[in-house]
């Protein structure tokens, strides 16, 4: 028998707020849908110019996702150990250097979420351009950056790599010492620890962050065009081909580019839905497993 959840902080009155919140957001959302011609769909969204840009968005942004992933997990880590680190030392002038070290890294890591696109834009040109600090080298020796597929998908990493590993840390930050202390006092090595326990205790939150990115990937706009122009079939993501619709009059043009959004933006939706039920089915074996653990020893 369901035993209805009682509500104990959620006052009626605030009913209404929540309500124009909702609206707020879905009603651009049902204005858009509404004024797809959804008879034209096949024709809109099968033109080189809508094909081009749908291949180059998902190559670019899935590329930019494992990117994430293999650069993230290891920075999330090292983020919770800081943390945790800074946080033992108590008290002192020690620990207010310790906690402050802490939090210029963690401004710096997560710095992109807050930036202007235009302004990650030109952070992208001073760094990776042709002339900038590291990419003048590059071009020294044949490696060019700037208005290329490579620097689509830099930039994508530049401004969804902070979703990933916000997430991330934030599932780490959740996974109970105590089980790697036990792991530890059992003999095992920093990367078995790693292995049996870390990951799939955060891999839930690791697959959310995963999604995020790509679909934050996906969206980019501001900052490609910025550092990586917009050039068919090189760096005109789908974003991009909807902002020349818009920019040259042709209504149909962005409309396609934004069914193929949704269409994309639907599996993102489904994809987190995945994650959340294999979530807890993770939780509900991981939590047998250490009960018949604990009850073996």
């Amino acid at each position: 028998m369901s035993v209805k959840p009682r509500n104990l902080a959620t006052p009626r009155w605030l009913l209404p707020f929540a309500v124009v919140g909702l609206l707020v957001v879905a009603g651009p959302l049902v204005g858009l849908v509404a004024s797809i011609p959804w008879s034209q769909v096949p024709q809109l969204v099968s033109t080189q110019e809508a094909r081009q840009a749908f291949v180059l968005s998902l190559v670019t942004a899935t590329v930019s996702t494992v990117v994430c992933v293999v650069l993230g997990f290891p920075l999330s880590l090292w983020l919770r150990r800081w943390f945790a680190l800074a946080d033992c030392r108590g008290s002192g002038p020690l620990s207010g250097f310790s906690k402050a070290a802490v939090a210029a890294v963690q401004l710096l890591v997560y710095a992109p979420l807050v930036l202007s696109p235009v302004v990650s834009g030109l952070a992208m040109i001073f760094f990776w351009g042709r002339r900038g600090i590291v990419g003048g080298w590059l071009d020294s020796v044949g490696i060019h950056l700037a208005y290329t597929t490579l620097g689509v998908m830099m930039v994508q990493v530049f401004v969804s790599l902070p979703f990933f590993v916000a997430t991330t840390v934030t599932a780490l930050a959740a996974i109970p010492r105590r089980l790697e202390e036990a792991a530890a006092t059992e003999g095992a090595s920093r990367t078995e620890t790693l292995r049996h326990i870390v990951i799939p205790l955060a891999a839930p939150g690791m697959a959310t962050g995963a999604v995020l990115s790509f679909a934050r990937s996906l969206s980019e706009f501001g900052a490609t065009i910025t550092f990586a122009g917009n050039i068919a079939g090189e760096s005109r993501t789908i974003p991009l081909l909807v902002s020349l619709g818009l920019s040259s009059g042709d209504m149909d043009q962005a409309l396609g580019a934004c069914i193929l959004l949704l269409g994309i933006y639907l599996f993102v939706i489904a994809a987190v839905a995945a994650v959340r039920v294999i979530s807890a089915v993770s939780r509900a074996s991981t939590a047998s497993r250490i009960s018949s653990v604990g009850r073996t020893s």
